[in-house]
C-alpha cells in the first residue's frame, strides 16, 4: 500500500508541473510561488484541524530557515519548467538526492582522520559521477537551443531541494509533525511571494489563465502528504528504501505529459540522461540507505 502512496504522490508533483508550466505563459514564477503558498496554507489548515494536530510550533526559526531554502528552490524550479521541457525541468529537481550524497562524500572526506578505516565512498563518488554524465547528457538540447540559464536554474533547484531535505530531517529529529512542516513551508512561501509580487509587479488578472492556480496549491499539498504516508506505512528498511527509490517515477510521470500534452521532442541523449540520472539515483539512495537506514522523507 505505501507503494501506491508513494506513485500518488509522484502523479500529484508531475500534474502539478503540468498546470506550472501552463499557469507560467501568463504569471511571473514570483507570483506563482506565492499562490502555491497562499493556497497551501488553506488546505494544511483545514487538514491540520480535521486531523486535529496543533500548528503551534516551538522552533520557528528553524521552520524559518527551512523556508528560505525552500523558496529559493521552488521559485528556481518553476522558472526552469516555465523555460525546460517539464521531464527535464522534473529531473533536474530530483536529482536532489545525488546532490545529498555528494555531501555525504564531502563530510566524510572533510572529517576522515588518518589511520582511522571509514565507510568505502568509491561505489557513491561512481554513482555522483554517473549521475552528472546524466545531466550533460539531458541538457545538452537546451544548450543547443540557448537554454543554458533555465538549466543552470534547474540545477540550482535541486540543490536548493537537498539543502530543504536535510532542514526537514533536523526539523523531524524533534519530534515536529509532517503537517506542521509543511503548513510554515506555505507560510514561508506566501510571504517570499507577496515580497517578490511587490518588487516585480503583479500581472493582469486573467480568470481563464487563473484556473491553473488553484490546483497547484492543492496537488502540491497532496503529493507531500502522499509521501507521508508513504513514509509512514514503512516499517521496516527495506519498505523505506523502496519507496525512496519509487519517487523517481514521478520523472516517468513528467516525461509521458511532455509527450501527451505539450508535444516536447525528446531526443535520444536526453531519454538516455534521464535512464542515467534514475538509476544513478536509486543506488545513491541505496548506498545512502546503508548509513541513514533512518532518514525521512525528502521534500518538494
Amino acid at each position: 500500500m505505501q507503494a501506491g502512496w508513494m506513485l500518488f504522490s509522484s502523479l500529484m508533483f508531475a500534474t502539478m508541473g503540468v498546470c506550472v508550466k501552463f499557469a507560467s505563459s501568463h504569471f511571473s514564477s514570483t507570483e506563482l510561488v506565492f499562490y502555491r503558498g497562499a493556497l497551501g496554507i488553506v488546505f494544511m489548515a483545514l487538514y491540520a484541524r480535521i486531523s486535529s494536530t496543533s500548528l503551534r510550533t516551538s522552533y520557528p526559526a528553524m521552520h524559518a530557515w527551512r523556508s528560505l531554502i525552500g523558496v529559493v528552490s521552488l521559485s528556481a524550479w518553476f522558472y526552469a519548467i516555465a523555460h525546460l521541457p517539464l521531464a527535464t525541468a522534473m529531473t533536474l529537481n530530483y536529482l536532489s538526492g545525488v546532490w545529498i550524497a555528494a555531501f555525504l562524500v564531502g563530510g566524510a572526506l572533510m572529517l576522515g582522520k588518518p589511520g582511522r578505516k571509514g565507510p568505502r565512498q568509491g561505489p557513491l563518488v561512481l554513482t555522483i559521477l554517473a549521475s552528472f554524465a546524466g545531466v550533460v547528457m539531458l541538457l545538452r538540447p537546451a544548450i543547443d537551443q540557448n537554454q543554458s540559464f533555465a538549466g543552470l536554474v534547474g540545477l540550482l533547484s535541486g540543490l536548493g531541494a537537498a539543502f530543504a531535505y536535510m532542514q526537514v530531517m533536523a526539523i523531524s529529529r524533534l519530534g515536529e509533525p509532517e503537517i506542521r512542516t509543511v503548513f510554515y513551508f506555505a507560510v514561508g512561501t506566501a510571504v517570499a511571494g507577496a515580497l517578490g509580487m511587490a518588487l516585480t509587479g503583479i500581472s493582469a488578472w486573467n480568470w481563464q489563465q487563473a484556473l491553473w492556480l488553484p490546483p497547484i496549491g492543492i496537488l502540491a499539498s497532496l503529493g507531500q502528504l502522499g509521501m507521508t504516508r508513504a513514509y509512514s506505512m514503512s516499517q521496516r528498511h527495506g519498505g523505506t528504501l523502496m519507496v525512496a527509490n519509487l519517487q523517481y517515477s514521478g520523472i516517468v510521470f513528467a516525461a509521458l505529459y511532455s509527450l501527451a500534452i505539450f508535444g516536447d521532442n525528446i531526443t535520444w541523449s536526453g531519454w538516455a540522461g534521464m535512464a542515467l540520472i534514475i538509476t544513478s539515483g536509486i543506488a545513491a539512495t541505496v548506498l545512502r540507505a546503508r548509513t541513514a537506514p533512518n532518514a525521512p522523507a525528502e521534500d518538494h
